[in-house]
């Protein structure tokens, strides 16, 4: 099977889409197809586009006021006729602007399936644009549900990656099927992974020994709420006057400032460091390296980090969010919570933990990640997509 993966978002990028549209890249060309990445260029072309292996990115800029989304052309017609060229079977689209009108664009065109992946609830992020502006912002979340509706309807096939995102997108008015296809992992980069020599050196040299290493991982921005887990923290620090505790805040983005001024502004100078933007394979040693993962996010479709942390076997502490409901067992693979009391409680109960509880939680995390999300597993579940796609297009000729 010819297959074009479409998307905005590709490694060096780090969030979810370009984790993902990689991981399809990988599993399906293992397993003998022909995989062709279509994405945006992050260097200055001369041309349209630039092929470099099974990567065709596209010529684009970069938008700073939008966090420096880098916007294609919509459709270039010297990149299109090349992309005609490879006779693809199936299109598969993970995002919706600029690459993904141009996937739509192809499609329609050379009457190649288009299957769609709704990976993010862009409802959450229209304050970007309309910076604040209640009626303006209500009315952006208006056509943010309209055009879901339309791209979700205007597809050979329709995934998603979570039951909550589905019934969200059936309140929009989406009619089509609607494939819940919770996104893989690669384990090969969170399990069994040996770190211990380097952990202990990392201790030594950043004054870890003996503390209990909570870790922040992923964008810096609004929507992830690592506000609420800061303010959270201080508040335990402060009923319970423990001296041990360390955060760790990897990642960047626009909310890294103001993250920083809560640190200054509140009694967590000392325990709070941030360590910046850190490459995707290294992330597993922070994983390794931490005793809990602790996230207040309430906009993620799935939240791979925390399917990461638990590949890790690292337990986390999450606020509820539907999406996660398949994920952590409270008390069992990790721990759920709304308030910050709620917070403080479940953070004493871990402490109380034996190690050998702490060692079953962990084992327990590690077991379900692989049960639910390996590769091979998604792999399989996006084949049949693919093959009921096919077989619509065929029926329909």
């Amino acid at each position: 099977m010819r297959i074009g993966i479409f998307t905005d978002s590709y490694p060096p990028q780090i969030n979810g889409v370009a984790t993902v549209s990689a991981l399809l890249n990988k599993v399906f060309k293992e397993h003998g197809h022909e995989v062709y990445v279509i994405t945006v260029s992050n260097s200055k072309l001369t041309q349209p586009y630039e092929v470099n292996g099974n990567i065709i990115g596209i010529s684009s800029k970069a938008i700073k006021n939008l966090y420096n989304y880098r916007w294609a052309s919509i459709y270039p017609r010297i990149a299109a006729r090349f992309l005609a060229s490879l006779n693809l079977d199936i299109i598969h689209v993970q995002t919706e602007l600029t690459i993904g009108i141009f996937a739509r664009l192809l499609a329609k065109i050379y009457s190649i399936p288009i299957v769609y992946t709704y990976h993010t609830t862009y409802e959450d992020y229209t304050y970007y644009v309309t910076k604040g502006n209640v009626p303006f912002d209500k009315f952006a979340k208006k056509v943010v549900a309209a055009f879901s509706k339309t791209l979700g309807n205007n597809s050979t096939e329709f995934t998603t990656t979570s039951e909550k995102t589905k019934d969200l997108l059936k309140t929009y008015g989406v009619t089509n099927f609607i494939n819940v296809i919770p996104n893989g992992l690669d384990l090969s980069l969170f399990l069994n992974k040996d770190f211990k020599e380097e952990i202990i050196q990392y201790k030594k040299d950043h004054d870890l020994e003996n503390k209990f290493i909570c870790l922040l991982l992923g964008r810096l921005a609004q929507e992830k709420s690592f506000d609420v887990v800061l303010k959270n923290i201080n508040a335990y620090i402060q009923k319970t006057n423990r001296d041990d505790i360390r955060v760790l805040v990897v990642g960047s983005g626009p909310a890294e400032e103001d993250l920083k001024k809560i640190v200054e502004e509140s009694n967590l100078k000392g325990y709070v460091e941030f360590l910046g933007f850190v490459p995707y394979e290294r992330t597993a040693f922070y994983y390794y390296l931490s005793d809990l993962f602790i996230s207040a996010s309430l906009t993620e479709t799935q939240g791979l980090t925390f399917i990461e942390a638990m590949a890790s076997g690292l337990p986390v502490l999450a606020r509820f969010d539907e999406c996660l409901s398949g994920v952590i067992e409270d008390k069992v693979n990790g721990f759920f919570y709304n308030t910050e009391d709620e917070f403080i409680k479940s953070f004493d109960y871990f402490f109380e933990l034996s190690e050998e509880d702490k060692k079953f939680m962990k084992e327990k995390a590690k077991f379900l990640v692989v049960d639910k999300y390996s590769s091979e597993k998604y792999y399989h579940r996006m084949l049949d997509v693919y093959n009921r796609a096919l077989r619509k297009c065929w029926w329909n000729i």
